[in-house]
């Protein structure tokens, strides 16, 4: 049985992956600033900002899923948010390397784009946004998971570990769509955020499936959903919002996503499996 620690674990995705883990047999170690309740696992107080503490908890470990990250840019300060988003995954990853941990699966952010919280708001590119789109943050969240993907290549030219960054998109339980959708109809509601969105339960099965993909390097992937937050035609969205956007490299003939996924399922071979359409009806 592999051992799997995850930082983070008491929080939101962090709990779904880890009991979507202990359904599937492995050995599971949580690592958190407290102590998670209900949760059927060894559990370690952590702090990521330490070092030592990381080594320490690590040890025994196969594979680690960091996802312990302040994770948006509010409620925090900004010099707080990116200090503790970089030295925690410079710390786990370090740790990681340390101990000779050759795979670790850590949580970026569809935020590292920069459309999401640009203080001067800006169109992309081209869409559907893949791996290849330039970063162009404004701000210091989504600019720490640039900053944590960089991270990531460096400890793989140094020792050759693998590292699978997965930019998640608004990650949506099933318990929140009820709230979300008194936005579905409006063309704005969304519009920063590109209308992308990943149920829980997929976010959780991608942890997982990066776990034994044959990556060999550090590589960021889209997870993403397979349409949009809202019950308009992606045409109708783009006419309202991004009509400057004429670079588009698709068809977009019913509700298809901004985002585009196709390498995830490519190298995981992970497909999402829930929509808040099934969801609210």
């Amino acid at each position: 049985m592999q051992t799997i620690a995850v930082t983070g674990g008491g929080g939101k995705l962090g709990q779904y992956v880890v009991k979507a883990l202990v359904r599937q047999q492995y050995n599971v170690v949580l690592l958190d600033r407290s102590h998670a309740a209900g949760l059927p696992c060894r559990q370690i107080i952590v702090d990521t900002s330490d070092l030592g503490q990381l080594a320490s908890a690590l040890q025994g470990a196969d594979a680690v899923i960091h996802l312990a990250a302040v994770p948006s840019p509010t409620g925090f300060p900004v010099p707080a948010i990116f200090a503790n988003n970089v030295m925690g995954s410079y710390n786990v990853l370090e740790a990681a390397s340390l101990l000779g941990i050759r795979r670790v699966v850590m949580g970026s952010s569809t935020s590292c784009y920069g459309f999401a919280w640009a203080i001067k708001p800006f169109a992309p590119h081209y869409l559907p946004i893949d791996e290849d789109h330039p970063q162009l943050t404004q701000e210091g969240y989504g600019f720490s998971k640039t900053v944590g993907e960089l991270t990531a290549a460096m400890f793989h030219r140094r020792n050759g570990m693998s590292v699978v960054s997965l930019r998640f998109s608004l990650i949506a339980a099933p318990a929140e769509y009820a709230r979300l959708r008194r936005g579905l109809g409006k063309p704005d509601e969304f519009a920063k955020i590109l209308w992308s969105y990943v149920d829980i339960r997929d976010a959780a099965d991608a942890c997982i499936a990066s776990l034994h993909a044959d990556v060999n390097g550090a590589v960021a992937l889209n997870i993403t959903g397979d349409d949009t937050l809202s019950e308009l035609p992606t045409v109708e969205l783009l006419r309202a919002c991004y009509p400057e956007v004429k670079d588009l490299r698709q068809d977009f003939d019913g509700r298809e996503p901004l985002f585009s996924n196709s390498l995830a399922k490519k190298m995981l071979g992970w497909h999402p499996q829930h929509r808040w359409a099934d969801e609210l009806t």
